[in-house]
């Protein structure tokens, strides 16, 4: 290919004045002399050409394809209903017909979620892809989608992009769906107290009604009929401290386009407004101050405490004012307000008929109704005064054997002790023996089938026992010294970790529950940590169902005694539903109403203005049957860029130079000899007018 080109000798505005002072020097000696002036104007002229430095240019060029965007969307909207399927066979099919273009080159783009809860964003995708693409190379693009794009811009010519738009919209117009929008969703309540839950059921192509289940932890609570399209309330119960996992799902309907926005999940944080605690001391010791200063240490216990000072067999004259401050309301305690309490203590409490056989029944009944008792057990808990030889005897853990050893022991823990989430990994427990002190004394019992240690002391002796009855749990600990620890005997030992677990056990914390299964986010992307608390030596694999309903199997390792975890990496936005066993547990991934789910139709009304200002096309690939149609591909130097069946993508003729040759036209001896011939034509001309005049 040869062309002109000029690099001047000088700047071009100082030639432009020269040209500019020749051409007024011409005109003048035109008028002056007439045509013999011609030539010298020709003389300047080659004069300014050769200041210009014109040459010939031959470039060696080689074509080069355009470049075409295909990008694909690969959202998680475009993973419900046929989308898949359809975006799979209309990109294989474009693939194979950009093979008979040999002009253009495709570079298909697979776009996922963008990061966050942002959405689709094709275009952000785009300009990404063309960055090393110069802006005439680009013939056009191709975006294979649902319509559901959160980055539509203004126009095209915003991102430097001067190429038709074709959209390739998967999904059919006539699409219904249904799904539940959270209103007003509490983060906290307070546990055994109700809270309101605002929600609203939308849908298109509904009946107008639909049947809501709500479940909590799994287990189902309520259902009800409500009315589409309009907001209700649901009234729940929160019945643990610690997160409950809330949900509310609405039931399909036949045909809709995807069930996985049909339910909406809810963590909501149990918080006790007051754990109430009724400790019942059985007389004064050094102890008592422990569970006094313990209790009282933490705002949220509201304590009610009575020590009884002089037991009924202790008749000495003295009057009881000068004895007690208050009198023992026992029929208020243990009959008419018994079930007001979270946890009952008694502490180195004796059956001195201070309350009768029938209080007994009653605290029975409300540990098997659900409550938690606590049982301190000193040197009477050996004697014929032991709770052990009242009512209570049918729910406690352990029975006495009428010895108290005193002797110098440390608690240590047992086999089961090491796996049960109270006692495990307690500060000091890992060395051999225990880092804490010593313990002088332990009442001997043996502890009931079932029921295995946690703690054990002198000569083996079960130290903490723990059982559950029906609805309740009931803690024995076998020893009064743990104030030992409190009051730094021995360097002390872990006695505010051990007794609130104790007590958050009893409270029914999940934290602290012996079979449990828990998932929760890392922080890092869409990893998900899977946490397996078991006394079992080995646990089942858990069962991962994505919000689409895909399973797969997650292999549980050993990380410490009693606990097993995994971790994996979510694929899909919305909750997990986590088994093992008997087990459940939740996990949302993303925000709790994803923004893909939140619009699911597909559309093609939202990139049409910025395809038809391209001057592309935007259309349907299913027809009304459901058969997937991929329009023509077109190479279109003018006119019309897409038709009927066919979209078309403009070329620009792009090459790239492997050569290139340059011949200077004003050097050299053929340059100096046509100057020299027109100075000597002007010459001869002029001198030969002047010898005939």
């Amino acid at each position: 290919m040869l062309s002109l080109s000029f690099t001047p000798l000088l700047p071009w505005p100082v030639l432009a004045v020269f040209a500019v002072i020749v051409a007024l020097f011409s005109v003048l000696a035109f008028l002056a002399r007439g045509r013999t002036a011609v030539l010298r104007a020709l003389a300047l002229g080659l004069v300014l050409a050769a200041l210009a430095n014109p040459a010939l240019v031959r470039e060696d060029r080689e074509p080069v394809k355009d470049i075409a965007a295909v990008i694909v969307d690969r959202s998680g909207s475009q993973a419900l209903g046929d989308r898949p399927a359809a975006t799979d066979q209309v990109r294989a099919e474009l693939q194979r017909r950009f093979g008979a273009l040999t002009n253009i080159e495709p570079r298909f783009i697979d776009v996922p979620d963008a990061a966050g809860d942002d959405g689709t964003k094709l275009f952000a995708a785009l300009g990404q892809a063309l960055a090393d693409v110069p802006p005439e190379r680009l013939a056009g693009v191709v975006m294979l989608t649902d319509g559901v794009v959160h980055d539509i811009p203004a126009s095209l010519a915003a991102l430097g992009i001067k190429a038709p738009l074709h959209v390739l919209v998967t999904g059919h117009p006539d699409e219904r769906d249904r799904q539940i929008k959270l209103l007003e969703a509490p983060r906290f309540g307070i546990v055994g107290k109700d809270l309101t839950i605002r929600a609203e059921v939308m849908e298109r192509g509904g009946t107008g009604s639909a049947v809501v289940a709500l479940r909590r932890d799994g287990e189902e609570i309520g259902r009800r009929t409500v009315p589409t399209d309009k907001p209700f309330d649901l009234a729940l119960k929160i019945e643990h401290g610690g997160p409950n996992v809330v949900e509310i799902e609405v039931e399909p309907l036949p045909g809709e386009l995807t069930t996985v926005n049909n339910r909406a999940v809810l963590p909501i944080e149990g918080i006790r407004e007051k754990l109430r605690v009724l400790l019942v001391s059985g007389e004064p010791h050094q102890g008592e101050r422990t569970w006094r200063n313990l209790l009282k240490s933490d705002a949220n216990v509201d304590l009610v405490h009575f020590t009884i000072l002089r037991p009924p067999e202790k008749q000495d004259g003295t009057p009881i004012s000068e004895l007690s401050l208050i009198a023992f309301p026992t029929r208020e305690l243990f009959v008419q307000k018994i079930k007001d309490f979270d946890l009952i203590i008694f502490d180195r409490y004796a059956n001195q008929s201070v309350l009768p056989s029938a209080y007994f029944d009653n605290i029975t009944r409300y540990v098997r109704e659900g409550g938690a008792l606590l049982i301190a057990a000193g040197p009477e808990f050996a004697g014929p005064a032991s709770l052990a030889r009242t009512r209570l005897s049918g729910i406690l853990p352990g029975d006495p054997n009428g010895r108290v050893v005193e002797q110098p022991y440390k608690p240590t823990a047992t086999a089961t002790g090491n796996r049960h989430p109270v006692t495990r990994a307690l500060p000091g427990g890992d060395a051999t023996p225990p880092a804490w002190g010593d313990w002088l004394r332990i009442v001997a019992a043996q502890t009931r089938a079932g029921n295995q240690p946690l703690l054990s002391g002198a000569e083996n002796l079960p130290l903490l026992a723990l059982s559950r009855e029906e609805k309740g749990r009931v803690a024995l600990m076998l020893s009064d010294h743990t104030w030992l620890w409190a009051r730094g005997y021995q360097d002390g030992g872990p006695y505010l970790d051990l007794l609130r677990r104790l007590a958050h056990w009893l409270m029914k914390e999940p934290a602290l529950e012996e079979e449990a299964l828990r998932a929760q986010m890392t922080g890092r992307g869409r990893e998900v940590r899977v946490e397996r608390q078991t006394m079992a030596e080995a646990t089942d694999p858990v069962v991962v169902a994505s919000p689409t309903g895909k399973t797969s199997t997650l292999a549980l390792k050993p990380s410490e005694p009693g606990l097993f975890g995994a971790t994996f990496e979510a694929t899909e936005l919305g909750l997990h539903t986590l088994r093992s066993g008997t087990l459940a547990a939740f996990v949302s991934v993303g925000p709790p109403n994803p923004r893909e789910l939140a619009d699911v139709f597909s559309d093609t009304d939202r990139l049409k203005p910025v395809a038809d200002a391209s001057g592309g096309s935007i259309r349907r690939v299913a027809d009304a049957s459901g058969a997937v149609a991929v329009p023509r591909l077109q190479s279109v130097r003018g006119g019309r860029l897409s038709g009927a069946d066919w979209i078309g993508f403009r070329p620009s003729d792009s090459a790239v130079i492997r050569g290139v040759e340059v011949y200077p036209l004003a050097l050299g001896l053929a340059a100096l000899a046509l100057l020299a011939a027109a100075v000597l034509a002007m010459w001869l001309v002029e001198g030969r007018r002047g010898r005939a005049a």
